[in-house]
């Protein structure tokens, strides 16, 4: 009995010890955040975080809802990142379980013969004894446990749940992506439709100035140089159709890959024109502070940081004792011939405890690659930090300059669709020739052009930004947030 208390006394006083995990290594990382962004619009409302999470509903597409909506349920890269994170999760209950006893089910059985060997003599030949033959049954169960004294095992547990929470940041930062290429694509691909309708307008007002000048050139007005220069322009012009049409089918395959089917599966859904979206999200007020808690490369990253300090302190554990506790107990069974069978019950109770003395600096070189392999992810979540902000400002800056391009070319597109107007009044009247009407459409036409390209990159643009912000994926679904 007092064995027993002797032993429970040294297991409470092991674990008190070990709860206390001395080879812990902090993996807080310092970065100088700014306060404010340099770049972002003034007076812009604040973004909640259903902004963020939905940001693509700003746009008020149906369409475009629907497409996020079987990219999220079919994309490839989104499985992928979803198996990966399952077999973390799984990984995970492997470490966890190492700090727990193991009782295993054992038995045996089996018939025995034994023969033995007397020597009456020193030197003589040995007489044999032959035992008659027995039935051997033995069985029980057998427990082990290593006790976790200076927290070893803990903190390949902490590595082992902070790698699967990076697998889920990592699954995070793919729907991150695969939200703004969609979103990316369907808008390049409704601008390039709107070009071709344009580009098509503007064709016929190439062949209608040609049918003119031809007239005009058989009475004798103009020279064959200015039909042949029409004739130029009229080529010319025509030569970007097929690209336009050659870039529309591959942002539809590409749209297709990303919602998980084949390439040419959407293009009598998506093949016919739409309009741009006329609404456009708010842009995202937050401060730089918030990229932390928001960007799930920012998360990943740092939960990197955790996993490494946690191997450091693991492989620093190495260098202490081990403890283990064992028991067993069961019972075994004997029959000899047709006599009755013996059974009895055995059990036993054992403590080891084992020291590293001499391994060539092993234990010493995991030290050193768990430290180096610290500061490297430490670097590296300060250089993604760096990352994000760049990604931020720009995105700011970006949209300030399509913004403002947009602007200009709506006046411009006022003053064309003006000088259109007047020139076709002054035709009215008899004081312009129809070539001034045509030239003017045509300088309208060539300015809408312009047009459509910045209204797609302004909401190209608000797509860079809320990628920037790391919008798209739900709080709900968020993870212990890293410290700042």
């Amino acid at each position: 009995m007092k064995a027993w208390y002797s032993m429970i006394m040294l297991f409470l006083a092991l674990m008190e010890l070990g709860g206390c995990t001395p080879t812990r290594v902090s993996d807080r990382v310092l970065l100088v955040v700014p306060e404010r962004w340099q770049n972002a619009p003034d007076a812009q409302p604040v973004s909640t975080s259903k902004d963020l999470r939905e940001w693509w509903k700003g746009f008020g597409d149906p369409m475009l809802n629907d497409l996020i909506g079987q990219a999220l349920a079919a994309n490839h890269d989104l499985r992928l990142a979803k198996a990966r994170v399952r077999e973390a999760k799984a990984i995970t209950t492997v470490a966890q379980s190492q700090l727990y006893p193991s009782i295993d089910l054992f038995s045996f059985g089996g018939r025995e013969k034994r023969i033995d060997r007397i020597f009456p003599v020193p030197g003589a030949q040995g007489v044999e004894l032959l035992a008659p033959t027995a039935n051997v049954f033995t069985g029980g169960l057998a427990a082990r446990w290593e006790l976790d004294v200076f927290g070893g095992r803990q903190l390949e547990a902490e590595a082992a749940i902070a790698q699967s929470a990076g697998t889920e940041e990592a699954h995070r930062v793919v729907q991150v992506g695969l939200l703004a290429q969609v979103a990316t694509n369907y808008l390049e691909l409704r601008g390039i439709q709107r070009r071709t309708d344009i580009l098509l307008e503007n064709i016929e007002v190439q062949r209608e100035r040609l049918r003119v000048l031809q007239a005009f050139y058989k009475a004798g007005l103009v020279t064959d140089m200015d039909v042949a220069r029409q004739e130029t322009l009229l080529h010319n012009t025509m030569s970007t159709l097929p690209v336009l049409t050659s870039t529309a089918k591959t942002l539809i395959h590409r749209l297709s890959v990303l919602l998980g089917d084949t390439p040419a599966s959407l293009e009598e859904r998506l093949a016919h024109s739409m309009p741009l979206p006329v609404t456009l999200p708010n842009i995202p007020k937050l401060l730089p502070a918030n990229v932390l808690e928001q960007r799930p490369d920012l998360r990943l990253a740092h939960t990197e940081v955790t996993a490494a300090a946690a191997n450091l302190g693991a492989a620093r554990a190495n260098l202490f004792p081990k403890f283990v506790l064992s028991a067993s107990g069961g019972f075994g069974a004997l029959a000899v011939g047709g006599f009755p069978g013996l059974a009895e019950g055995v059990y036993a109770l054992g403590a080891g405890l084992t020291a590293p003395i001499f391994n060539a600096g092993r234990i010493k070189a995991y030290i050193t690659t768990a430290d180096a392999r610290l500061d490297h992810v430490a670097a590296n979540y300060e250089k993604t930090f760096l990352l994000a902000l760049e990604d931020a400002e720009n995105a700011y800056v970006g949209h300030t300059a399509a913004v403002e391009r947009r602007d200009q070319l709506v006046r411009a597109e006022t003053a064309a669709e003006r000088s259109h107007t007047h020139a076709h009044a002054f035709y009215q009247r008899g004081a312009a020739d129809f070539l001034s009407v045509l030239n003017a459409q045509r300088t309208r036409l060539a300015t809408s052009d312009e047009r459509a390209q910045a209204e797609t990159a302004v909401r190209v643009s608000l797509v860079s930004i809320y990628r920037a912000f790391g919008g798209g994926w739900s709080e709900e679904s968020s993870i212990s947030r890293p410290p700042s």
